[in-house]
């Protein structure tokens, strides 16, 4: 009796285990049906691989040009490499196995169960230098005057694109702080970009293009409306421009004389030329100028200051500041 109890006994813990190993291999084959559908990588990374990318190119582009304009001011030629390409790569592979084998009546019952894992994020990033025929004429070749005027067009503030990308207009210069053509602008050049800059909020200035013979050409015109205002400020620019003031279209031309009073002559910068004056905007340390490792700068007067307002500021410290 107390034999049959015992097996009886044997008997039912060896189906508890029986089952709980059953329940365990469920389990297991649940987990493999489930595992690949969490291991989809491609979706979602998108949108985090593209900001995140966004962010680390615009980051490192800002750098390497804050970079360059301190090694242009200090008389160091500057070189830029470029991303070429970003390719960014996942893999996911999940394993899963289960094995058990028992006897109802031998001892010697036995279960395994097993998981493997492996994640691989590979991304590769190309990068070129910039150099050659192609970049030196890009930084050499001064910015065409019809680019300049379709910026002002599309929205961009008059005074900041002329102040930064001119040198001159119909003969009145802009101010150059490099050492080569170091002089102080005509006062003429800012009540000219003044006056624009208002017509161009009242929405009184435009650029098409227009025909010449077999090709075209670039006309800037005036629309002075109602307002009286804008229509003063369009004869001021016509009078310190010397323009025709019977005509309110003027052919946009490169150089720094007009040939005739229809024209508007703009003598505009090159890249190279744009970042040696911002490259001034760089402050020196006092023991720089001192060594003679940098050479001074045009500085600003105070009669400038209420028309002139730098483009960038770069600033030296142990530091950097919160609101850089």
């Amino acid at each position: 009796m107390k034999t049959a109890r015992k097996e009886m006994a044997v008997a039912r813990g060896r189906l508890a285990a029986r089952a709980t190993v059953e329940w365990r291999v469920v389990l297991a084959v649940l987990a493999c049906l489930l595992l690949p559908g969490c291991g989809i990588l491609g979706p979602r990374t998108v949108s985090r691989d593209q900001f995140n990318y966004t962010a680390a190119v615009s980051d490192s582009w800002k750098k390497q040009m804050l970079l360059n304009l301190v090694k242009i001011r200090y008389n160091d030629p500057p070189v830029f490499l470029e991303v070429s390409s970003i390719i960014s790569q996942y893999s996911l592979e999940t394993s899963l196995n289960a094995g058990v084998s028992w006897d109802a009546l031998l001892p010697g019952d036995s279960e395994s169960l097993g998981a493997a894992g492996r994640y691989t994020d590979r991304p590769t990033i190309t990068y070129s230098p910039v150099r050659g025929e192609a970049f030196a004429r890009s930084l050499a070749t001064p910015i065409p005057p019809a680019s300049l005027v379709s910026l002002i067009q599309a929205g961009w503030p008059v005074d900041r694109v002329l102040l930064t990308c001119v040198q001159s207009i119909n003969g009145l210069d802009n101010r150059t702080a490099t050492m080569a053509l170091s002089r102080r602008a005509d006062p003429d050049f800012y009540r000219v970009i003044a006056a624009l800059r208002r017509i161009q909020q009242a929405g009184g200035v435009g650029v098409r293009l227009g025909n010449r013979g077999a090709g075209t050409t670039t006309v800037m015109f005036f629309d002075p409306g109602r307002d009286i205002a804008v229509q003063d400020d369009i004869r001021l620019v016509q009078t310190l421009l010397g323009l025709n003031p019977n005509v309110a279209e003027y052919e946009l031309v490169y150089g720094r004389l007009a040939r005739d009073p229809n024209e508007v002559a703009i003598l505009s910068r090159s890249m190279l030329v744009i970042l040696l004056e911002m490259a001034t905007g760089v402050e020196i340390p006092p023991q720089d100028l001192e060594e003679g490792r940098v050479v001074p700068v045009l500085a600003q007067t105070a009669t400038e200051a209420a028309d002139f307002t730098p483009s960038i500021r770069i600033v030296s410290g142990a530091q950097a500041p919160k609101d850089s």
